[in-house]
Order: structure tokens, then sequence, then C-alpha cells
């Protein structure tokens, strides 16, 4: 008879008849150690948001050196718009033709146009003439949208559906080609140009300001305050309006850049201020000739000065726009 191989001994189980288990059947035990937590099967427990360690701390986008670095620049900025015409020696608007086209020098910082100006200071006006333009313009937008926004937002219903149309048809005309049109029926007004750009740059802003009232009418604490025998005015003055004036400041902010850009462009275009007052548009607009000429310095220092304080202030309300966003938002995102 043949030899059969010897079967290997079995596990012994850990769980003998009998032993044990230190915990009830279906009662949940920890993954890592193994031992009972103590709750039962069916019972709900929070999650806890993990923390930061001490040591280390999240880098934000945005950060405080950011943002000193354009408040800087815009003071920067103002200080040169409105120091320099006023303690300049030099008129920019008498005209020289023996110094036209001189390279920057100790006399002349930035050189001389084709009109023998200085530079440095025709820079300057035109550089606080774009910016009050710009601003007058981005007001006058922010405060159409948050008008539009919350006339939607309030009524619902067709006459939301109609006013969102309605926005929808001024976004589908570009809005540079509308402010050239605008600007175009009244040449060498400055009100046409405050006009085509605050008519031109509200439709987000309505946007944002609608959606955000709709967001809060849902909140837990406006129904509550409603609830509790609050008018309608009361819940406005109180939770409504508050939420939207920082929304309607950073919409000031981030649509300031958006104005100069289109303020410049329009008089460089030629449908924006007469070329006889100093703006960037009609500096830039008398450095297409320059250029040709070698006068280098008459598209680059006006450039310059554009895209720094574009720059300053979109940086600006890139800030403002973060720090603007809820705490428990963040932690929201955080526990999911």
């Amino acid at each position: 008879m043949l030899d059969t191989p010897a079967r290997p001994a079995k596990r012994r189980s850990r769980k003998t008849a009998g032993e044990p288990t230190g915990r009830t059947s279906g009662e949940p035990t920890d993954r890592i150690s193994g031992e009972p937590t103590g709750r039962a099967s069916g019972e709900r427990t929070w999650r806890t948001v993990p923390s930061w360690p001490r040591g280390r701390r999240a880098k934000r986008p945005t950060g405080r050196r950011t943002v000193v670095a354009c408040l800087a620049t815009l003071v920067a900025l103002a200080l040169y718009c409105l120091i320099v015409p006023a303690i300049a020696q030099v008129d920019a608007r008498v005209v020289d033709l023996e110094g036209y086209l001189q390279p920057p020098s100790a006399e002349h910082l930035m050189g001389t146009d084709l009109m023998g100006r200085d530079l440095f200071v025709r820079s300057a006006q035109a550089l606080r003439i774009s910016l009050l333009l710009a601003a007058v313009a981005a007001v006058i937008s922010t405060v159409l949208g948050v008008l539009v926004g919350t006339f939607a937002a309030v009524f619902g219903g067709w006459v939301d559906k109609l006013v969102m149309r309605s926005v929808d048809a001024v976004n589908a005309v570009p809005h540079l080609l509308l402010g050239v049109v605008i600007a175009s029926l009244w040449r060498g007004q400055w009100w046409a140009i405050v006009a085509s750009i605050g008519l031109t740059h509200w439709t987000q802003i309505a946007r944002i300001v609608r959606s955000e009232i709709l967001s809060l009418r849902n909140r837990e604490h406006v129904d509550a305050a409603v609830v509790s025998g609050a008018s309608r005015r009361q819940v406005w003055a109180t939770h409504l309006i508050p939420a939207v004036v920082p929304q309607a400041l950073i919409a000031v902010v981030l649509t300031l850049p958006h104005a100069i850009w289109h303020e410049s462009t329009l008089s460089f275009l030629g449908v924006g201020l007469p070329p006889n007052e100093p703006s960037l548009g009609t500096v830039l607009e008398d450095a297409r000739e320059g250029i040709l000429g070698g006068g280098w310095w008459m598209l680059g220092f006006p450039a310059l000065l554009l895209t720094v304080a574009c720059l300053a202030v979109a940086g600006l309300g890139g800030a403002l726009r973060e720090r603007s966003i809820p705490k428990r938002a963040i932690e929201a995102q955080v526990t999911r």
C-alpha cells in the first residue's frame, strides 16, 4: 500500500470555542488598533476637521506682501499724478519744435515727443485723466449692475427672466464695438467716454449681485428672521444689503482696470478725447508716428505706466475678493 503524503496541519483559529472576543456582535472596531470604538453600528459620528500643523501654515495665493506691493504702487502713481504737474516748471502743452524727439536725459526724464513737449509731465497728466475717467465709469457701471441685479432678484418670476435675457442681449454685442459707437456719437466729450464704459461693463456685476441675493434668501438665518416676525425692510437692512455692499466695492476695484484699458483704446482709435487733451490713449496714439522715427521712449514709458497701474489695481482687487470668501466655505471644502 502506497504511503500517502501527510496533510499539513490546519492553522489554529484565533477564535476558540468559548473564548471571549472582547466585543459584541456588530460593534465597530478601529481599523488600526482593532479595539472597539464603543459606538453602535447604526450610530452616526461627526467628522472632525483636520487641523493644519502648527509649525507650517498654508500659503495663501495672495499674501500680505502682494497687497502691500499693490498699495505702494498705487500710492506712488497717485503722488506722481498729483505732484509732478503741480511743481513742474515746464508746461506740457507748450510746443517746442526745436526740442522735438529728444531721448531721456537729466532735463527731460522721459524725453520729448514730436511736438517737443516734455513726456514726463505729459504722462503724469495723462495718467491722472485716465484714472479719473476710469474711476467714474467703474462707479457708474457698478451702481447700474447692483440696481439691475437687485431688481431681478427681488421680483423674480417673469421679471427675472426678462432682465436676464436683456443682460444676455447686451453681452452678445462686443463691449469695445458698442463703446466705439457710443463715443463716436459725441466725439471728444469726456462724458461720452464715461457713458460708453459704464453702459457696457455692468452685466457681470448684475449677475453676481443677483446670484448673491438669491443664495442669501435661502439661508437659515434669513428664514429665522422672517419666521420671528421681521419685516421685509428689516431683512434687507440687516442681512441682504450688508452682504451686497462688499461685493459692490470689489466690483468697483475689479472694473477699474477694464475701464482704464477701454478709455485708452477709445482715445487711441481717435473717438475719445481730442489730441490736445493728455490721456494715456492720446499719448500712445502720438507714439505711433514717433516709434517710426526711433523714439522708443514715446511708446515705452506710457505703456509701462498703463500696465503697472492696471496690474496694481487688479492685484488689489484679487486680494479683496479672496479675503471676502467666508471662512465657513473653506471649512466645508475641507470636510468633504
